[in-house]
């Protein structure tokens, strides 16, 4: 990589939007700028999430409120790839039961299929989609249809979502009522699974995408099951503890404290002795733990770096070996 920008070396930033661009309506005060920077030197810009809530044209509203460039063809979302999976597996026109917002049920009807709220109405599937105000009643017409042999597909499966006060139940949450109701477990349309992705791919025609996202467990892991590179912010769920013991599946290609790295100079993550360095910081195994050496005012993200790329050479490191490397970065 050297010490190029990562927006010279990929067609296409594919972003996750809670924690990367906004928590909950606010934006992450480095977020527009960074990303107004990056299309001005040439980077499209695709906003691919899995919350179900809201409409490509409403999440793009928001977004422009934000001072953030997009339209409603720039995002990409759950709901969307939900309902090609279903148009994929049913035909033309079958009844599908929406457990969830109006964007989802605009979803299905936009892939030729009739969207219904009722297990009377005999649906070829069920589908379920994060909605802050989802009552008792639709998920038990969920239940009720999953259990007399609906198709049950689920938007995604993110245990928790980003908001303004703190993590709050995500739809993963949501369906574990009518899969423990049911005894069946839905296929997922989003992070990790590779439709989204796939139904990214689709819409913005990319050769050479960057993910770009803020958890290991959804957006760096998808972005490793469908072979893509990927950027992983510290602005949202995963942070430095996280990044240093991951598991091979759910490692970043780079990791950043913000968005400001799309348009920046990466500097080279080099091998050294029995570690790594990266712009003036030395990580390495000092028997069972990794120390970390560096310039008084060398950026603690590339000691970071540094430190997750030895973390990283040996299989099965714990908290521990790192704990003390961590706390000298103070990130």
């Amino acid at each position: 990589m050297g010490t190029e920008a990562l927006h010279e070396n990929y067609d296409v930033a594919l972003l996750d939007l809670d924690g990367v661009v906004y928590l909950g309506s606010r934006p992450i005060p480095s977020a527009p700028p960074a990303l107004r920077r990056a299309k001005a030197d040439g980077m499209r810009l695709a906003y691919v999430t899995n919350n179900a809530s809201r409409t490509p044209a409403a999440v793009a509203g928001l977004l422009r409120s934000m001072d953030v460039p997009a339209e409603a063809a720039d995002v990409v979302t759950s709901p969307q790839a939900a309902a090609r999976l279903l148009a994929d597996r049913l035909p033309a026109g079958a009844k599908v039961l929406v457990v969830g917002s109006m964007a989802l049920r605009m979803a299905v009807r936009e892939r030729g299929l009739r969207p219904v709220t009722s297990a009377l109405e005999h649906p070829q599937a069920v589908v379920q989609g994060y909605l802050p105000t989802i009552d008792y009643s639709a998920l038990a017409e969920g239940g009720l249809a999953v259990r007399a042999g609906a198709l049950f597909v689920a938007t995604n499966a993110d245990s928790t979502l980003p908001g303004p006060h703190g993590m709050q139940p995500g739809n993963g949450s949501l369906v574990r009522v009518i899969a423990h109701a049911s005894g069946v477990e839905p296929v997922i349309a989003g992070k990790p699974e590779l439709p989204l992705h796939r139904e990214s791919i689709i819409r913005t025609g990319a050769r050479n995408p960057l993910v770009v996202g803020d958890r290991l467990d959804t957006d760096i892991e998808a972005a490793g099951r469908a072979g893509a590179d990927s950027l992983l912010v510290l602005t949202g769920v995963s942070q430095p503890a996280d990044l240093a013991v991951a598991l091979p599946d759910c490692r970043p290609t780079y990791i950043a404290s913000t968005l400001d790295a799309l348009t920046e100079p990466y500097p080279d993550v080099i091998p050294k002795d029995d570690g790594y360095f990266c712009a003036g910081w030395t990580a390495r195994w000092a028997g069972d733990a990794v120390a970390l050496e560096g310039a008084a005012d060398g950026a603690p993200i590339d000691g970071l770096r540094a430190l997750c790329a030895t973390a990283w050479s040996r299989a099965g490191t714990s908290a521990a070996a790192v704990a003390a490397a961590l706390d000298k970065l103070k990130l």
